[in-house]
């Protein structure tokens, strides 16, 4: 059962929205304000949430965007529940991140609608990046002894994209971060983590990362600089927290993996 949680002050239409979804064969959860709103994402972590714009004490954009700037619900489909919205209004809950506008009164038909096609569109990117996810697995039998070109690493079938991966390839040996590439190409944190992630699943972090250990590796490999000089130049001025990170994601240090690999070959 796909989870859905409202963030509606209006206590009758709450709970109407609660009941039909309910109905439908949703499970539902149901937040009278911004502040519970965003403890209930947090805590339940739903498949779609669905949330008024006029609120006390926290208002519905304020809602996507601190859910935007957190990983674990930052790839949420989000629509926005209104009385009424202008031009202006809808750019920014666009550039925050919204996925959809739905103005009140609707019909509950329309609301259903709206759930269907955002969640649908959820499946399909998951499937696409499972899919994709095996390719590579099954292209490098051993984690990490196949080190790629640099550039092919970035996809290029999201144009939109482009400008945030050409950044990180340029920018990727110095300690650059989330904010770095949103004031870069122009976007605000929040809305540049929901498109990454919504679009690659991926966020920023995980493209910066995966950059500079694909240098690392290659500069592991075909060349005898010691570990921490490779970290400076991957990004990582401390080598402890290169190495930590090497670990992390290849389960065995820098020097191991080269003694490892150049063996190999």
């Amino acid at each position: 059962m796909k989870k859905i949680l409202i963030i509606e002050n209006e206590t009758r239409t709450r709970n109407l929205f609660l009941n039909s979804l309910k109905t439908d064969g949703y499970n539902v959860i149901g937040a009278e304000n911004g502040v519970v709103g965003v403890q209930l994402a947090k805590e339940h972590l739903p498949d779609l949430v669905i949330c008024d714009i006029q609120m006390p004490e926290l208002d519905g954009y304020g809602v996507l965007k601190a859910l935007r700037q957190e990983p674990l619900t930052a790839v949420i489909p989000f629509i926005f529940l209104t009385a009424k919205v202008s031009k202006a209004e809808l750019r920014q809950g666009m550039e925050l991140g919204a996925n959809d506008y739905l103005t009140k009164p609707c019909k509950v038909e329309e609301l259903l609608r709206a759930i269907a096609i955002q969640l649908e569109k959820q499946t399909v990117l998951k499937q696409w990046y499972s899919t994709e996810s095996q390719t590579v697995k099954e292209s490098e039998p051993v984690q990490g002894a196949i080190v790629p070109d640099p550039q092919s690493i970035f996809p290029d079938n999201f144009p939109q994209l482009n400008p945030v991966f050409q950044f990180i390839e340029e920018n990727y040996n110095k300690q650059i971060n989330l904010s770095d590439v949103a004031e870069a190409v122009g976007y605000s944190t929040a809305y540049l983590t929901n498109l990454v992630k919504r679009q690659t699943n991926k966020t920023v972090y995980n493209w910066i990362v995966e950059r500079q250990m694909v240098e690392a590796r290659m500069l592991l490999l075909k060349t005898d600089e010691p570990v921490n000089q490779i970290a400076a130049k991957v990004g990582y001025p401390d080598a402890g927290h290169f190495i930590r990170r090497f670990r992390q994601i290849y389960s065995i240090s820098p020097k191991q993996w080269r003694n490892t690999h150049r063996t190999q070959l």
